[in-house]
């Protein structure tokens, strides 16, 4: 069904008055209701949390024609595995300039016609679509056959346009040093920022041409899907010309997403927003330059999209990641998004799978955008960590191991969270409780606070240490002892009538799922009721938890009780701690 999209204040607090509603049916959109700034909301006024994955770096390869899959078939295998064993809800689909505009007067619609093909593969499983122009160090044209690195991006034309040196990094342990050390890659991009040539002008034509022939071409049930437009991933400088990363940004960087905005305005995006992200260094924890700290608030047009790669833990700093280690530098995210006065999203995450130290970074990067604080303090301060972040993690490749050209994807990268097995079933390579997670997928009213205990290992294939981080105090008997050795989470939110849904993991089966709140408190969540279940949309195994709730503010303790049992009494005593719990951390 399609919907129309809400922009103002008084259309979304008119709409929120409303009575239950099915899952989210049009993209959401960054609004500036939320109790810790800008949130996304769908158009029945529910805050909305995306989470889901990069399909895919496979797009950076000739052999996929310069997209996710090969086929519409594998793009369907994809989205369907996707769906049923982590409920994501959103990906973040990779095009590129060079597969959209091989020629400068030519633009490539079979090209846009099997990527249309491979979103509608998704679109019509009710996952949302952000689209993503690609590259990475700017353009494959300006490596070496023989290069242990290579690029994306930018096609031959470009680059044949300048007269670039012979590519070298120099010692280079990481791709990203290209960036810094490799004179073509610089000065290819410099000149792009500079519009040498003409081609900062021919990427935004082309950017048009696309965007208005992805808007004729999908159906509007599938175009509503698509929640806007990633304009170009990791920008860098390519030359500061002596000044600092900041005014790099408000010099060349923000002109260029302004040009975007009017683009996407005059293809039919005017309702999308551009998911913008500032120089790819920011946050990192080397070359800190940018962060787009000195542009005015950008609103809602906009959405603050960034990346996040521990730097330290890649390269020199040896620790484990554990509880909380994440926490601040998620919230800086959170922090820079609400000085910005919109929406935050975190669009790229994750580590390598080559390392052992993985499974917990990446549980520790949900945890921070989950909590946003450390679960040893969440229970004493849960209204401190800010909001659930939205995210598409690096990266979905059902080709993991397989491809042609060098590498798993690129550059010998190995994020891929899943790979195709002997039998060719999509199977996960990290343990499924990091990936497959309880979360707030559509909130009717306004998310206080929320965690979640995943008890992923912090090894591969079921192996290393399992451990609990968001521990419950002593003064929560009752909830201590039914939450201890589970996988459980806790929402608090500020409720308008409606329904609340939360993804629930393929561990919680509804017959052994504990459900705790003021609204009611069942062990064996029934299909009908103020507390149920329902399917996602899109899947015949994986399930939403449905809480219809009115005004006020609410608790729900959501609990795997797997293998256990849970009597009304401990429901009853569960019950009144978390009132108590809440009226103290949550007055009215």
């Amino acid at each position: 069904m399609r919907r129309t999209f809400i922009f103002c204040v008084a259309a979304l607090l008119a709409v929120s008055a409303g009575g239950a509603v099915p899952a989210a049916s049009a993209a959401p959109l960054p609004t500036s209701q939320g109790a810790y700034g800008a949130v996304f909301r769908d158009d029945s006024g529910r805050e909305i949390v995306l989470r889901g994955f990069n399909v895919a770096g496979s797009a950076k390869l000739a052999e996929n024609g310069l997209l996710p899959f090969k086929s519409r078939a594998d793009a369907a295998k994809s989205a369907q595995a996707m769906r049923d064993l982590t409920g994501a809800n959103a990906i973040r689909f990779l095009i590129s300039w060079e597969g959209v505009q091989p020629a400068r007067n030519t633009i490539d619609y079979g090209y846009l016609d099997r990527a249309i093909e491979q979103m509608r593969e998704f679109t019509d499983r009710g996952i949302h679509v952000l689209v993503d122009y690609h590259q990475d160090l700017y353009s494959a044209h300006l490596f070496d056959e023989d290069s242990w690195y290579d690029g994306d991006g930018a096609p031959k034309w470009v680059i044949d346009l300048g007269d670039y040196p012979d590519e070298s990094c120099g010692i280079c342990f990481l791709w990203g040093q290209n960036m810094q050390n490799n004179g073509a890659v610089r000065e290819a991009v410099y000149d792009f920022w500079r519009n040498r040539y003409g081609v900062q002008d021919a990427y935004l034509t082309q950017a048009g041409a696309a965007m208005r022939y992805l808007r004729q071409r999908l159906p509007a049930a599938a175009f509503d899907k698509i929640v806007g437009l990633d304009p170009f991933n990791e920008p860098f400088d390519g030359g500061l010309d002596g000044r600092s990363g900041v005014e790099w940004e408000a010099r060349y960087l923000m002109p260029f997403y302004q040009k975007i905005r009017a683009k996407m305005d005059e293809s039919g995006w005017a309702t999308k927003p551009a998911y913008v992200e500032p120089l790819v260094f920011w946050n990192t924890a080397f070359f800190e330059q940018g962060g787009l700290s000195t542009i005015s608030p950008l609103g809602t047009r906009y959405v603050f999209n960034s990346h996040y790669y521990d730097g330290a833990r890649i390269t020199l700093d040896p620790t484990a990641a554990g509880d909380g280690t994440y926490a601040s530098a998620m919230s800086r995210i959170r922090d820079r998004a609400k000085y910005l006065a919109t929406a935050p999203f975190v669009s790229e995450f994750g580590n390598s799978l080559h390392s052992d130290r993985t499974p917990w970074m990446v549980r520790s990067m949900y945890q921070g955008m989950d909590a946003g604080i450390r679960g040893a303090s969440w229970w004493g301060s849960p209204a401190s960590g800010g909001t659930v972040l939205s995210n598409t993690m690096w990266h979905w490749d059902i080709y993991s191991g397989q491809h042609e050209e060098p590498g798993d994807g690129w550059n010998d990268e190995d994020h891929s969270v899943v790979a195709v097995n002997s039998s060719g079933a999509v199977v996960p390579r990290l343990d499924r409780r990091v990936l497959d997670r309880l979360y707030p997928s559509a909130v009717s009213g306004t998310t206080l606070a929320f965690a979640y205990e995943d008890l992923a290992r912090s090894g591969y294939a079921g192996a290393g240490t399992q451990q609990a981080w968001l521990t419950v105090p002593a003064s929560l008997p009752t909830v201590r002892a039914l939450a201890s050795g589970r996988q459980y989470g806790v929402l608090v939110w500020r409720g308008t009538t409606g329904t609340t849904e939360l993804h629930l993991p393929g561990s919680f089966a509804p017959g052994s799922t504990a459900v705790v709140s003021d609204v009611g408190a069942v062990f064996g969540v029934p299909a009908s009721g103020a507390v149920s279940t329902a399917l996602e949309e899109g899947s015949a195994t994986a399930r939403r938890l449905l809480v219809d709730a009115g005004s006020g503010v609410h608790v729900a303790l959501v609990v795997n009780a797997a293998g256990g049992t849970v009597t009304a009494a401990q429901l009853a005593a569960a019950r009144s701690e978390l009132a108590a719990w809440r009226a103290q951390h949550f007055p009215s």
